[in-house]
């Protein structure tokens, strides 16, 4: 199930990062569309090349793409795309960002691939078949023990504003965790808690694009995803917490002290 879609979601990928690595490190136009968030050419010039492709072969679908916005089509099939996933490391030469898409159908998140065209990986997820790293399977870690745990994170675009929580829970992270790493592309975080790279990673302030694709491969490599509540995850969810089992649940415990009241 989900083989054309797989296909055409694969070519628009890679044909996405043709356009990111043909411009990294070349970068002229950087616009703000905020104190700290940004936009380059590289980011509209791939986010064009893979709607053209999604829209040629799925005339009908709705797409919900970072810089684009919303194209709405129908209820039922959604796009959910970002070009450029890192855009602040790919304007400062740091080769860590990727592509992200996924397709959600009703409600309900079916596939998804993240690539990282730099270093040639591929990840990717069909609903019920388990997650791959450039066609291997992957697994979360095995990790149980939180002082052994190495995790992942983010800062939202709005932490020069209201910086207090962001910093608390970090606290509230560094002293139980082995160690933290905020590599700056959340869909690539995420697939690297799928491939066993990092055993957790959270983050708050993230939009549908960011999480989508990367939280299906996390999920069908074993691991687990949720909202600071616990609740269950939602890719239209401001915050994320994924992990394995043992430290994803070591995580929501932080989260819950560290909490207003905790």
């Amino acid at each position: 199930m989900w083989e054309r879609e797989i296909k055409v979601a694969r070519k628009a990928a890679d044909e996405a990062g043709k356009i990111l690595k043909a411009l990294f490190g070349r970068v002229e136009n950087i616009s703000k569309k905020g104190e700290i968030d940004i936009v380059t050419e590289a980011d509209i010039q791939s986010e064009e090349a893979v709607i053209d492709i999604i829209r040629n072969e799925f005339p009908q679908d709705s797409i919900l793409s970072e810089e684009a916005g919303e194209d709405k089509h129908g209820p039922e099939r959604v796009w959910i795309i970002d070009p450029l996933d890192g855009t602040t490391n790919f304007a400062h030469g740091f080769p860590f960002f990727g592509v992200s898409i996924a397709l959600e159908v009703k409600n309900k998140v079916v596939l998804g691939i993240v690539f990282n065209p730099v270093m040639g990986e591929l990840f990717e997820a069909v609903r019920g078949d388990g997650a791959y790293l450039s066609g291997k399977p992957i697994y979360v870690s095995n990790i149980k023990s939180f002082n052994d745990a190495l995790l992942g994170t983010g800062f939202p675009y709005s932490i020069h504003e209201d910086s207090k929580d962001v910093i608390i829970l970090l606290q509230g992270m560094i002293v139980k965790a082995q160690g933290i790493r905020r590599a700056g592309a959340a869909a690539i975080d995420l697939c690297y808690v799928a491939a066993g790279r990092l055993d957790g990673f959270w983050e708050q302030g993230l939009k549908p694009w960011d999480t989508a694709a990367g939280s299906l491969i996390l999920q069908e490599a074993g691991g687990q995803a949720g909202d600071f509540s616990g609740g269950p995850y939602s890719p239209y969810q401001e915050t994320i917490i994924a992990g394995n089992p043992s430290v994803y649940r070591a995580m929501l415990e932080v989260i819950e002290y560290s909490s207003p009241g905790g």
